[in-house]
């Protein structure tokens, strides 16, 4: 890039040496590392799975609402379109979902991957949930699948080097998308 196509460079005092290198900032994941809005315990009060339900589905970013299960974006997604299957009841233990639950959620599964495909072609995904706090479940209380897309090359040096994800595309826009794809899938 020469001339007008190079971005405008920024220097602020104090903070080291100039470099060649540009920043991404991505201050909204700071409510992340903070844990808040995180619930505090094993109750239904504070859960913001059961609290989603209550609100309006783009608010909310629910793409899908089934009889015993909804589908929604992560706030907080790896990729983008990704995406949770969650029971609207609030239970933590996959073995403690009835048979019915189970294959809503399955088949809500199944449903986002199709609809993913339809809207922005993955070449993979990765699926699954973590069950406890121990394996890394972030709201262990509420049990919820995890659908994230995958693309070849989608980890390159910014999460590794840079512990920086880029995601190219507002929820908003990724949800709007989703929805629309859900609703006219067969």
């Amino acid at each position: 890039m020469t001339g007008a196509d190079q971005p405008e460079l920024v220097e602020q005092e104090g903070v080291g040496v100039p470099d060649a290198l540009q920043r991404l900032w991505t201050p909204h994941r700071m409510a992340y590392i903070k844990g808040q809005d995180k619930p505090a315990g094993d109750d239904i009060d504070g859960c913001p799975f059961c609290r989603l339900v209550e609100l309006d589905d783009a608010d909310a970013l629910i793409i899908a609402r089934g009889a015993l299960v909804y589908g929604v974006l992560n706030l907080y997604p790896y990729n983008p379109g990704h995406l949770m299957v969650v029971p609207y009841r609030h239970v933590a233990d996959y073995p403690a979902l009835t048979a019915a639950e189970t294959v809503e959620l399955a088949e809500f599964t199944q449903r986002a991957m199709t609809v993913a495909r339809t809207v922005s072609a993955p070449h993979g995904f990765n699926i699954g949930m973590n069950q406890g706090v121990i394996a890394g479940a972030g709201i262990a209380a509420h049990l919820h699948q995890h659908v994230v897309p995958r693309w070849g090359g989608d980890s390159n040096f910014m999460p590794v080097v840079g512990h920086t994800k880029v995601l190219p595309q507002l929820l908003a826009e990724t949800r709007s998308l989703l929805a629309k794809a859900w609703a006219e899938e067969p």
